[in-house]
């Protein structure tokens, strides 16, 4: 019997492929099947980035939500259909494995940071050689390109998911110094208001496509409350006080 092969999640990044480190570039080259997360009928972002270094030789493997936006996340119908996934997808990935081929599986950011990787991970990890590429995540592109520092010294750094309730938001933003607030979408309304009740909406920055082209850095105050894209954030800087 043949050995199995190697599973490598590769983290591609925030969006400019330029970001790709020189190790993610050689896990793409040596690979033999590429496997890449994205909407129904649309490259994911991932499989844009690392075009420039697509070899020839590698199998790609397409896994392709079965639901966005159409469900909410905390419908059971939701969690069912993309459990589902996930245990379908690994079971596409687990079968080039087992024919020995290396699969390189791609990740927008870094792979563990809120990254659709780690459910395969999960459940392929325990029964075959695994190696994680980290990335540079979304955070550092965004407040990178706006350059803006967020913390130092002993200030404490929250990231927040804009899908917490403005009750959950404020009071975190209210117990921390810094903070990034992702997953923004039809969130912006509600982290606004989040913002107005912890005292901190004037110094909240917008981050829309960080990185990437057409990005867009303006203060909160001075952006509406029509639904962001999906990859936007809101940096709000510590270290007020000190210079």
């Amino acid at each position: 019997m043949s050995e199995t092969g190697k599973l490598v999640g590769v983290g591609t990044g925030p969006g400019d492929p330029e970001l790709l480190t020189l190790k993610a570039v050689r896990a793409i080259l040596e690979a033999d099947v590429i496997a890449h997360f994205s909407k129904k009928g649309r490259n994911g972002n991932a499989r844009g980035i690392v075009a420039p270094h697509w070899p020839a030789k590698a199998v790609e493997l397409p896994l392709a939500y079965p639901v966005t936006t159409e469900l909410d996340r905390r419908e059971d119908a939701y969690r069912d259909a993309i459990a589902a996934f996930f245990d379908e997808s690994a079971a596409a990935i687990a079968e080039h494995l087992d024919a020995g081929r290396t699969v390189a599986v791609l990740s927008e950011g870094d792979p563990f940071f809120y990254g659709s990787y780690m459910h395969i991970h999960a459940r392929l990890a325990p029964r075959y050689e695994t190696e994680v590429i980290p990335g540079v995540t979304s955070l550092s592109g965004c407040w990178s390109e706006a350059g803006v520092p967020l913390m130092q010294g002993d200030d404490i750094f929250t990231v927040l998911p804009g899908t917490l309730s403005r009750e959950t938001l404020a009071l975190r933003l209210k117990d921390t110094d810094s903070a990034v607030i992702m997953k923004v979408g039809r969130n912006l309304p509600k982290i606004r208001g989040a913002l107005e009740d912890a005292d901190k909406l004037d110094r909240a920055i917008y981050v829309e496509r960080g990185t990437m082209a057409a990005s867009k850095i303006v203060r909160l105050t001075e952006r509406d409350d029509a639904p962001a894209p999906y990859f936007s954030q809101i940096l709000v800087p510590g270290w007020t006080e000190r210079p």
